[in-house]
């Protein structure tokens, strides 16, 4: 059955579903990526300690050996901790609400039951707005990064999510254009045209590495693993909220129908 409900019952669903996700991956992110942000702070201030309290310098010759002038982070590590709970659900609540408010303009050009169409717009956003600029420009931890590069980082960011929605709009495109044929053959054609549109965009859009050498290759890999694990928890957590609620409401609503039109 194609999605039913009206916008309101559709954001309000999304809201749940979100917010859900958005716990769900806070809940990743505490328990597996933030153990790699704590290694990688260790190895910023490791490196930083030589140049503060130079070897062979005598504590009375530097002042003292104290920490009391050293500036002090707005949000302590234990704050940033328990803070992306809030910050990852206010984000799920956010998304769920764009989510739906897509799913209520996609519903009028597909014929796809409401279960699949949420699947789908999941596939399809985690591959727009995650996937593609991840591939291209990778999360890294503290200590990675020239600071004086983050504005056109950001920039660069900004526009693989661009390539990104272009892609999957190719893909849906193609795979739209292609109704008369076969199911796999549209499938292959939309994912090609998806894998065009993205190798196109990496070759002109500039690489950024600012890796250091001496970064252990170890911990960034499982730092990226684990940003890639908690975005990909919140986009199917959405999807399968999302579906799981639009199945439930799907069916709940079914037999008052059915009832209604026995009666007449």
């Amino acid at each position: 059955m194609p999605l039913i409900g009206s916008l309101k019952t559709l954001l309000l669903r999304g809201l749940l579903a979100g917010l859900i996700a958005g716990l769900l991956a806070a809940t990743v992110g505490y328990f597996i990526g933030e153990p790699k942000v704590d290694a990688a702070i260790a190895i910023e201030e490791a490196g930083s300690a030589p140049a503060d309290h130079p070897h062979g310098a005598e504590p009375e010759a530097t002042g003292g050996h104290s920490h009391g002038d050293e500036e002090e982070p707005l949000v302590s590590r234990t704050g940033q901790k328990a803070g992306q709970f809030l910050a990852l659900g206010l984000a799920g609540l956010a998304l769920g609400a764009i989510y739906a408010s897509i799913a209520h303009f996609a519903r009028r050009y597909t014929t796809l039951s409401g279960p699949k169409l949420a699947l789908a717009l999941g596939i399809g956003g985690w591959a727009a707005i995650v996937a593609v600029p991840f591939f291209k420009y990778p999360a890294n931890p503290p200590a990675v990064g020239d600071p004086d590069t983050i504005n056109e980082r950001t920039l660069l960011w900004v526009a693989a999510v661009l390539l990104g929605l272009a892609a999957v709009g190719a893909g849906v495109y193609v795979y739209k254009l292609l109704r008369a044929q076969l199911s796999m053959l549209r499938l292959i054609a939309g994912i090609a045209a998806f894998v065009l549109v993205t190798t196109v965009g990496y070759i002109l859009l500039p690489g950024v590495n600012e890796v250091k050498a001496d970064f252990p290759a170890s911990l960034l890999w499982e730092f990226r693993v684990s940003s890639l694990a908690e975005t990909a928890t919140l986009w199917a957590c959405l999807a399968l909220g999302f579906a799981a609620l639009t199945e439930f409401a799907t069916r709940t609503d079914t037999p008052v129908r059915e009832s209604i039109a026995t009666a007449g």
